[in-house]
């Protein structure tokens, strides 16, 4: 018996995607389990989308915070989604992507932590130990 792996979304995508929770780029793959960042273990799940509009590649990336850590201990460093899930349909093409929207709508309620938006900011000791 033998399996094949189907690559269904380019390497690229994933180094255009950012955590909307944490702001962080990295993300980790546990075989069987899914995919999850690797700063705040948020869940990451792409679909294709049914409307590519014409480009290269449609994803619909759903960001779900049931398993993310820590978002209670230090708000100043992570901003949970609205209902503990997010979703955002990315168009283009590697090296040419860009975000078509997100549902929930971004509104005075909630905004998506945009890339980079934490990394000056320090984590206090007793924080870091706990992720």
């Amino acid at each position: 018996m033998s399996l094949d792996v189907i690559d269904r979304h380019s390497e690229a995508l994933f180094e255009f995607l950012w955590c909307p929770v944490c702001g962080r780029e990295v993300f980790s793959h546990i075989p069987f389990e899914g995919v999850f960042c690797k700063h705040c273990n948020t869940q990451v799940e792409l679909q294709e989308s049914q409307d590519d509009r014409g480009y290269e590649e449609a994803v619909l990336v759903c960001f779900d915070t049931d398993t993310t850590w820590n978002l209670h201990v230090d708000e100043k460093l992570r901003r949970d989604l609205p209902d503990g899930s997010a979703r955002v349909k990315i168009l283009g093409a590697p090296r040419a992507y860009k975000v078509d929207w997100w549902s929930p709508k971004p509104d005075e309620g909630w905004e998506p932590v945009e890339r980079g938006e934490f990394d000056d900011v320090e984590e206090p000791a007793e924080v870091s130990h706990l992720a």
